[in-house]
């Protein structure tokens, strides 16, 4: 007899929706992670009061299968400013905004000097078909990395090096534009028709929102699993059995558990917190850097979500794309980003994930398989896109192929 329907190993996004949706279906889940908290890879640490996300993430409202999953009025979302404010060559900040979120600067972003009114031509015509495609169609766009898109569209040289390579590097964890353009054309369309947001207690809270919908005694902390097999899971505490077995972990450890499976490879970002009491910026708008140097975005978090510091002091968010660098270099390039000395700031913490965020290469189609056969299934996003969205459609597309293999038992027997 199965202990169990269903055992999910991993309590990320994906592992969490799935078994939400497999246990409204009536069915015996049991989660299993190592971790002494759910969310994988979203997670929020307390450092000296302060809220410091597990690197610099953010919800978008327009997720379809974010609406679908969580209570987003209860997470309490605290927003950006919709744009991003660009340190130039020229030693000026210049201001960017989404025309329809803000018409009342139009005028100031269109004749902006960082790049040039035709350029700009470009970019609105590029983006107005990006939101006229279905995204069932986007996603077909598989065969092209984004910077032969973007060059294809015309848009080259200043629009791409001053402001599209900055913006989308942070959110890519790549700099090259080698992602595929499928994916790159959704993000695009997210920011464009979303909200930009985060919980008022740190990304940590979506995960947790999700755990706390499933009933007593599914989600079991602590338990690494060590091997998996078609129904059965092995932990330190001894071998678990069910009829089906979904992997939801990141790629690296689906890789080790399930030999075989076709694994991206990954992304590191490193994320800097500081704290000042006086904010460089008077707006939760996101700073980038058009002459490439290491910072990939910085932004005042408390000025979204004052939540984030225990004392009213301002604490910032500052990304570089990879391994980690020196502070001081850290420190160095904010003060000119921000234009304003960054002596007096205070050093709060590192976080570097080394596994950030999968490759999404051209060639890959945006969702890949979850049914691995016998029993076995794996969820991620790694099975789609490398974001929030991707992950929790994994999770409840393993779900739906987890309750068919299940009911074709059922009939059999």
């Amino acid at each position: 007899m199965s202990t169990h329907d269903v055992i999910v190993v991993g309590a990320g996004l994906a592992g969490l929706r799935a078994a939400r949706l497999l246990g409204r279906r009536g069915l015996n889940v049991r989660v299993l992670d190592a971790a002494d908290r759910p969310g994988g890879r979203m997670a929020t640490d307390v450092v000296d009061g302060f809220r410091c996300d597990r690197g610099f993430q953010v919800l978008n409202t327009s997720y379809p299968a974010l609406r679908a999953a969580a209570n987003l009025p209860a997470l309490d979302l605290r927003a950006f400013e919709p744009g991003a404010a660009v340190r130039g060559a020229d030693g000026r900040l210049h201001r960017f905004a989404n025309p329809a979120r803000r018409p009342s600067q139009a005028f100031a972003t269109a004749f902006d000097g960082l790049f040039g009114v035709r350029d700009k031509a470009k970019l609105v015509a590029w983006t107005a078909r990006v939101l006229g495609a279905p995204p069932s169609r986007t996603a077909r766009l598989i065969d092209r990395s984004a910077a032969h898109d973007l060059a294809a569209a015309g848009l080259d040289g200043p629009v791409v090096e001053r402001f599209l390579r900055p913006f989308l590097s942070g959110v890519l964890g790549e700099s090259a534009l080698t992602t595929s353009a499928a994916f790159v054309r959704l993000v695009w369309r997210s920011f464009a028709l979303g909200t930009v947001a985060v919980p008022a207690e740190g990304m940590g809270a979506l995960p947790a929102q999700l755990a706390a919908s499933l009933p007593d005694g599914v989600l079991e902390l602590g338990q690494r699993v060590t091997t998996v097999r078609p129904g059965v899971v092995h932990t330190a505490d001894g071998e678990r059995t069910a009829r089906a077995v979904l992997v939801a972990v990141d790629p690296v450890t689906a890789g080790t558990l399930l030999p075989g499976l076709d694994v991206a490879p990954m992304h590191a970002l490193t994320t800097y917190y500081h704290v000042t009491d006086a904010p460089p910026a008077e707006l939760p708008l996101l700073h980038l850097d058009a002459t490439r140097g290491p910072v990939a975005n910085t932004v005042v978090l408390t000025r979204a979500a004052p939540g984030y510091s225990p004392d009213h002091r301002a604490l910032i968010s500052s990304t570089v794309v990879g391994s980690p660098i020196p502070e001081p270099d850290v420190r160095r390039e904010l003060a000119r980003i921000y234009g304003r000395s960054a002596a007096d700031w205070s050093y709060l913490h590192t976080a570097e994930v080394r596994a950030a965020l999968p490759a999404f290469r051209p060639g890959n189609p945006v969702q890949r398989e979850v049914a691995l056969g016998d029993g076995l299934f794996v969820a991620g996003d790694h099975r789609d896109t490398p974001s929030t969205q991707g992950a929790l459609v994994s999770g409840r597309r393993a779900a739906e192929a987890v309750l068919a293999h299940l009911g074709t038992l059922a009939e059999v027997r």
